[in-house]
């Protein structure tokens, strides 16, 4: 006997001419959306021995849920922060590594079989026409940022530790004891608060500058002759920015290879002296963090809101352009220190110092960089209430974090985004410290 299923809501069986519908007779509109049709077409024994066809309509119930719903599972109530990487191991891949030594072993198929490398821009040397006005929005945002962030320091203090990277936003340094620097045995953990600049806020990561990203790999002794500037503005220049102070080869035929192997990069190009006049230094005061004039001259009260409604805005859009060129254009980093390098190979300087640097002979461990290694966020604490006191170490599981930049602006008057309100933990109440140990 045939066995029908309640997610059966039409079921026709045509024998010999004649058509039967078995199901309910009426049916809701909304379980109708509820449920996706498939036909499924069998055959029928016959008391004669003949077959007849039948084809049953049938309905699978889909997992339709309310969009709105789904946006509240996304959006946390508190969100702790990427966990501090070990210092004595290597960093996690970006990329699964199986999926890396996947793709190695067809390169080096079709390198055996005399394949060449199928290529897509900017992988072959062009540039991607889509990303150009990108990358000059991201430039011009660093800018922006830049100048910003130089003119909010007048407004908000930041303070950073002697011993150690810690950096704190507020009037006053936190009272938090959790110095790791040199002599914290001595200072029971306490940081030793100091003056801090617009590099605390924004960490320098820079990189060499390339004429030819394909051309001759950066060698120890040769790493002078390349100048150094902040990746952000290594990228945004591959990415098709023009820069009269750091040019950039332009190709008009692509890049072929053939497995790891360069076989026709278009012949080798010498590479301009380094530009040195007047408007470099102008340049670099715009671009670089370490240009940024001290004697900057700090904003009217007026405008203090709107500056960091601005530079916040700013911060935004160089964290969503820099994502975008970084899904195109390689960007590689080392495994066990912080360099960076803009290019489809890593250099050959001999710099690294981090853990068993002996072992390599000072060379980096390049890998896949990821957007946090070419714009770190730096988080620091978030300060509810500037002018109140300075917050303690017994009550710092009760604190959130934030990147510096929106720290300083928030605290400038700027309205703190959605993003950043489940790692601030604006809904925790802090407690006294004598309560504290009463909370579960």
């Amino acid at each position: 006997m045939l066995q029908l299923s309640p997610a059966v809501s039409l079921v026709s069986l045509n024998l010999s001419q004649r058509s039967y519908c078995f199901g309910p007779p009426e049916c809701k509109k909304p379980q109708i959306a509820a449920f996706t049709p498939s036909i499924l077409s069998s055959k029928l024994p016959q008391p004669d021995g003949a077959t007849s066809s039948m084809t049953v309509l049938c309905a699978a119930r889909e997992s339709s849920r309310d969009p709105a719903v789904r946006r509240q599972e996304k959006n946390f109530q508190n969100m702790d922060l990427p966990p501090i990487l070990p210092k004595n191991k290597k960093k996690p891949y970006p990329i699964p590594i199986k999926k890396i030594q996947s793709a190695a072993r067809a390169d080096k198929k079709l390198a055996e079989m005399g394949i060449e490398k199928p290529l897509e821009p900017p992988k072959n040397g062009l540039l991607v026409p889509d990303l150009v006005p990108v990358a000059y929005e991201v430039l011009e945002a660093w800018k922006v940022l830049i100048k910003g962030v130089a003119q909010l320091l007048h407004v908000v203090p930041v303070y950073g530790c002697s011993h150690c990277p810690e950096v704190h936003v507020g009037q006053t340094g936190h009272q938090i004891q959790d110095c790791h620097g040199p002599g914290n045995a001595d200072r029971r953990g306490f940081h030793s608060w100091i003056k801090g600049c617009i590099n605390d806020v924004l960490i320098p990561i820079e990189s060499y500058h390339l004429f030819d990203p394909f051309g001759r790999r950066i060698k120890h002794v040769t790493r002078f002759n390349y100048d150094r500037i902040p990746a952000v503005v290594e990228l945004c220049i591959q990415a098709g920015v023009d820069l009269p102070e750091y040019p950039s080869r332009r190709r008009a035929a692509p890049v072929r290879m053939l497995g790891r192997k360069v076989i026709d990069r278009g012949g080798y190009v010498e590479e301009p002296k380094p530009y040195r006049s007047g408007d470099l230094f102008s340049l670099l005061a715009e671009l670089d963090t370490y240009g940024v004039r001290i004697g900057q001259s700090p904003p009217p009260a007026s405008s203090v809101r709107q500056l960091a409604e601005d530079t916040l805005e700013t911060y935004e859009a160089v964290m969503r352009g820099v994502r975008k060129l970084m899904k195109k254009y390689t960007v590689k980093a080392c495994g066990y220190c912080s360099e960076v390098h803009v290019g489809p190979w890593g250099h050959n300087a001999k710099l690294c110092g981090e853990f068993k640097h002996q072992w390599r002979d000072g060379k980096h461990g390049w890998q896949d960089a990821t957007v946090e290694e070419v714009f770190p966020p730096n988080y620091v604490w978030h300060v509810r209430d500037p002018g109140g006191l300075p917050m303690k170490g017994t009550l710092k599981r009760f604190y959130g974090k934030a990147p510096a930049v929106v720290e300083l602006c928030v605290q400038a008057g700027a309205e703190i985004p959605d993003k950043y309100k489940p790692m601030m933990r604006l809904d925790i109440v802090i407690p006294d410290c004598e309560e504290a140990r009463l909370v579960a």
